[in-house]
């Protein structure tokens, strides 16, 4: 059985230490849009998006006939190893049967928290951090800026959905400090 994700809310001192020590973090994920995703259904599908980091998952809700939806909601993940992947799939819902895989991705986060260790106060907000770039290695659709923006880091990502035909996911992280955390 999978573990829920630990928010903010439910990380207190009440929590097991042994998490508390390992936590480097929490890592929101605003899933931002799916562009043109994959029909399942007989002219559309009903699409969702399902984050898994180690045991953590977490995912958005329904948008009903759409392949071009837009969710734009905030998933946060608990970050105690950031050399673990970043696993994104998308699923069409069906009432009737097995909901529909509509394909899948994955990404890094060690660019983003390389990036979380730079004493960046004194940039001027917009300021670029560094540029990623798609590659084998990586399910990004073009070049991702890590970008110091209101006195914090973002990423937006815009990632290509593999074992489909046709679609993207995009998505924005941000970090979070959680007191008692280890930190970066």
């Amino acid at each position: 059985m999978e573990s829920p994700v630990q928010s903010p809310s439910n990380l207190s001192s009440s929590a097991p230490s042994s998490l508390m020590e390992n936590l480097l973090g929490l890592l929101r994920i605003r899933v931002r849009k799916g562009v043109n995703l994959a029909v399942r259904d007989v002219r559309s599908s009903d699409p969702y998006v399902v984050i898994k980091m180690g045991k953590q998952k977490v995912k958005t809700r329904v948008v009903k006939r759409n392949v071009n939806p837009e969710w734009n909601e905030d998933l946060t993940l608990s970050v105690a190893d950031p050399k673990l992947p970043i696993k994104l799939a998308v699923f069409d819902k069906d009432t009737f049967s097995l909901d529909d895989k509509m394909g899948d991705a994955e990404f890094d986060i060690m660019p983003f928290l390389e990036a979380l260790k730079m004493h960046l106060e004194s940039l001027p907000s917009g300021t670029i951090i560094t540029r990623v770039q798609p590659s084998r290695q990586n399910c990004l659709a073009e070049e991702s800026c890590i970008i110091w923006t209101d006195h914090k880091i973002v990423q937006d990502i815009c990632l290509r959905l593999k074992n489909v035909e046709c679609g993207e996911v995009e998505l924005q992280l941000q970090w979070i400090d959680v007191p008692g955390s280890r930190g970066l």
